[in-house]
């Protein structure tokens, strides 16, 4: 013992052999020991900012984001500032040759249809009015108001000059109000009219679709979780193979079935045609609607719901069951009292991974729900895709992350988060 640890009894201080104090010599082990730690995680780390964290910051980034009308017409943007939409006039001349210097280097640079496109998100027509304006800039002459109005007439409203200014800030709040139904006018934030309203009935319809779907995976999950765990193991893992053959199908095939199945010519159709319960000219109308989103989703679902449960189920001893029997429990009362609370873990496992898989599907929906069985995610691949509306998309994609992240608080707190247990 002397050989490592010094006399303490001159200082009083516990030191090394070399004399360094002991306390220090602990400090920088426990230093190497984090070090050597978070040298293990880093790749983990690393891969979670770069394909989790940065995407979702992006996505923040880019539903406020407006940079480019102030990068492509920055003089325009300055001399707005003097004008008053409330005027009920259009700007003067000072605007338009401002806007005319732009928009002749806008031209030059290819950028003036981006801007358009841009505007075009706030009112259609923009984007068309952009392009035919291009060419003829760059020969106009002053004075330029009444040039820009030759060309065409819509430079001359108050509304299209009106849209340029609301748009000129380099962060909006415009596409967070159009995921809501909503925009900006001259009055304040009012709703559109209700007739163009589709985002908030989306995001309802959405809700109410993915709890119905984990409502039915539950109902169709938990009597084969509870077959599969009563099983001797030779049977279940047999089973189990069944449940989890799905998986080694393409999502694309298995939906397409649902398709052959569900619609008016389809196998269902045909059987129930056969045995009577319908007539052959009036065949059930089973695709392109809410009833075939939710029937091939809880098809897809399913496994999420059973292996949760099963996982769950498996660990809870049938012991439990037969002493509430033996007490003069009857069936019913014994799994209702004793085995589902056990199971209740399992539930709640099962069903937030349904839940939160299904609110952010959109190719199932596209594929079987039509016009009525359609989710919020699939506006977001429209506006990603085809209409290139980013900052929309990035607005519905937060307020669909914000959904989730309430409704998962909520949970914690009614049901509670250490309650969820996958086995």
């Amino acid at each position: 013992m002397s050989s490592t640890i010094s006399d303490p009894a001159s200082d009083g201080v516990v030191r090394a052999a070399d004399g360094t104090p002991l306390k220090q010599r602990l400090n920088r082990a426990l230093r190497r020991e984090k070090l050597r730690s978070f040298l293990l995680i880093l790749p983990l780390l690393a891969f979670i900012v770069l394909s989790f964290i940065m995407p979702i910051a992006d996505m923040l980034f880019r539903s406020v984001e407006n940079q480019i009308v102030e990068e492509t017409i920055p003089l325009t943007v300055v001399a707005l500032k003097e004008w008053d939409p409330a005027s009920g006039e259009a700007p003067g001349e000072e605007v338009f040759a401002a806007f005319h210097a732009d928009f002749v280097q806008a031209f030059k640079d290819k950028k003036h249809t981006r801007l358009g496109l841009r505007l075009n998100y706030d009112e259609p027509g923009m984007s068309g009015l952009f392009r035919k304006t291009g060419r003829p800039s760059t020969k106009m002459q002053p004075p330029y108001k009444e040039a820009f109005i030759k060309v065409d007439e819509d430079w001359g409203t108050v509304e299209t000059w009106a849209v340029i200014k609301q748009a000129s800030p380099a962060y909006t709040d415009g596409y967070f109000l159009n995921a809501v139904d909503a925009h900006r006018t001259a009055k304040g934030i009012e709703m559109v009219p209700e007739n163009e309203r589709i985002y908030l009935f989306l995001f309802g319809r959405t809700m109410f679709l993915s709890i119905v779907i984990t409502m039915s995976c539950l109902l169709l999950g938990y009597p084969i979780a509870f077959l599969l765990a009563s099983l001797p193991l030779r049977s279940s893992n047999m089973l189990m193979i069944l449940v989890l053959l799905p998986f080694w199908t393409s999502l694309l095939v298995r939906t397409s079935a649902w398709k052959v199945l569900l619609q008016q010519q389809g196998v269902v159709n045909d059987f129930l045609v056969w045995i009577g319960l319908v007539n052959d000219a009036d065949r059930l109308i089973m695709i392109n609607n809410q009833f075939g989103t939710i029937v091939a989703m809880t098809h897809i679902l399913l496994p999420f719901m059973i292996l949760p449960l099963f996982s769950v189920m498996k660990t809870i001893s049938p012991n439990y069951v037969r002493a509430a029997k033996s007490l003069g429990a009857n069936d019913w009362t014994a799994f209702w009292k004793v085995y589902f609370p056990q199971s209740i873990p399992g539930i709640g496992a099962g069903a937030i991974l349904v839940f939160i898989l299904s609110i952010g599907y959109y190719i199932t929906p596209e594929l079987v729900g039509g016009t009525s069985g359609i989710f919020i995610s699939n506006r977001i691949a429209y506006h990603i895709s085809t209409s290139l509306n980013w900052g929309l998309a990035a607005a519905l994609g937060t307020i669909l992350l914000a959904l989730v992240m309430l409704l998962f608080y909520v949970y914690d707190k009614i049901v509670g988060i250490d309650n969820v247990k996958l086995g």
